[in-house]
C-alpha cells in the first residue's frame, strides 16, 4: 500500500497497473466496514488490459489510518477526501466506480465536483432514500457511539459469525477469504481513533441528504453504467431501474448471480464492463 498526503490528512491506497496509460485511470470507492482490497481481483483484471487504477482505504471502519480530530467525516466530507485524492494524485478523466456505501459516496462526490469524472459506473449501492437499506440502519444506529461499535465488531470477530448472514455472509455469493473479512474488522478492534473516525461518519449518514442528491444526478451528463447483481436481497433491481432513469445518459447490466460486493462475485465481468466504457 502507498500513503499519499492531502490537506486533511493522509489516504493509504493501492495502485495496479502500468504507469504509463493510455486508458483513463480508474479509481475504485468502496463500502462501510472494508476497505480497497474489496477491488483487488478487478484492479488486477484490469491491469492485464494496460489499465491503471487506484483504490484509497476511506475512513469507513477498515482504514488503518486515522484522521486528525475535526475532520469532517460526513458522507459529503468522505467525498471530499476522495475529491482532494484525485488532486494529489492529478488524476483526470478519471473512471469513478463505487459500491456499497462507496456508490453513495461516488454520488456526492459528481454532485459536489464532477471536474476530474470523465465516467461513472455504480454496482450495488445505495441510492435515493436507501441509504442505507435495511436491515442496515440498525448497524448505522448501533455504530454512532464508538462503545457500541466495539462490541458490534467483538460480536462478529469469529468466523462462523462473520461470514454468516449478519456478518459479510449475505453480500456475496461464494465463500470469503477469511484473512480478507479478518483484516476488515482489525482496525475498529484494535485502535480507539479509527473507531472515532467511524462513529463520526455513522452520526452523520441521513437518508435526506441522499434524496437530496438524486434530485440532481441528471445535471451529470457523461457516461453512466450500472452493473448491478439481481440477486442481492439488500440493494435491488428496482433501485438500479431508478437510478438509470435519474441519469441522461446511462446504461444497466443485470447480473443474475451477484450480490451486494460484485466486486467479489463477478471481477472480471466487471473489469471488461469498466474497460469497456473507458
Amino acid at each position: 500500500m502507498a500513503v499519499i498526503d492531502i490537506p486533511q490528512g493522509r489516504i493509504e491506497y493501492r495502485a495496479a497497473g502500468p504507469q504509463v496509460s493510455t486508458a483513463p485511470p480508474v479509481v475504485f470507492l468502496h463500502g462501510l466496514l472494508v476497505n480497497a482490497e474489496l477491488w483487488t481481483k478487478v484492479a488486477d483484471a484490469l491491469a492485464t488490459r494496460g489499465i491503471r487504477s487506484f483504490a484509497p482505504d476511506l475512513p469507513l471502519g477498515s482504514h488503518r489510518i486515522p484522521w486528525p480530530t475535526g475532520t469532517d467525516l460526513s458522507p459529503r466530507g468522505v467525498a471530499r477526501l476522495a475529491t482532494e485524492f484525485l488532486a494529489a494524485l492529478d488524476l483526470k478523466d478519471v473512471t469513478l466506480v463505487g459500491n456499497d456505501t462507496g456508490g453513495a459516496l461516488c454520488q456526492f462526490l459528481i454532485d459536489a465536483d464532477d471536474s476530474r469524472i470523465g465516467r461513472l459506473v455504480l454496482t450495488n449501492c445505495d441510492a435515493f432514500d436507501q441509504f442505507p437499506p435495511a436491515p442496515f440502519g440498525l448497524l448505522v444506529a448501533a455504530g454512532r457511539r464508538p462503545a457500541r461499535l466495539r462490541a458490534v465488531m467483538t460480536a462478529v470477530r469469529p468466523k462462523a459469525l462473520r461470514h454468516s448472514v449478519i456478518g459479510f455472509g449475505g453480500l456475496v455469493r461464494d465463500p470469503l477469504d477469511p484473512a480478507l473479512t479478518r483484516r476488515w474488522i482489525t482496525p475498529l478492534l484494535t485502535d480507539p481513533a479509527i473507531r472515532r473516525d467511524t462513529a463520526a461518519l455513522l452520526r452523520q449518514i441521513d437518508p435526506k441528504d441522499l434524496l437530496d442528491v438524486s434530485t440532481r444526478l441528471h445535471n451529470f451528463t457523461k457516461p453512466v453504467r450500472l452493473l448491478w447483481g439481481t440477486a442481492d436481497p439488500f440493494f435491488t433491481i428496482t433501485l438500479a431501474r431508478r437510478l438509470h432513469d435519474a441519469f441522461p445518459q446511462a446504461t444497466l447490466t443485470e447480473i443474475p448471480t451477484g450480490r451486494t460486493f460484485l466486486p467479489l462475485d463477478e471481477p472480471q465481468l466487471v473489469a471488461d464492463e469498466i474497460a469497456r466504457l473507458s
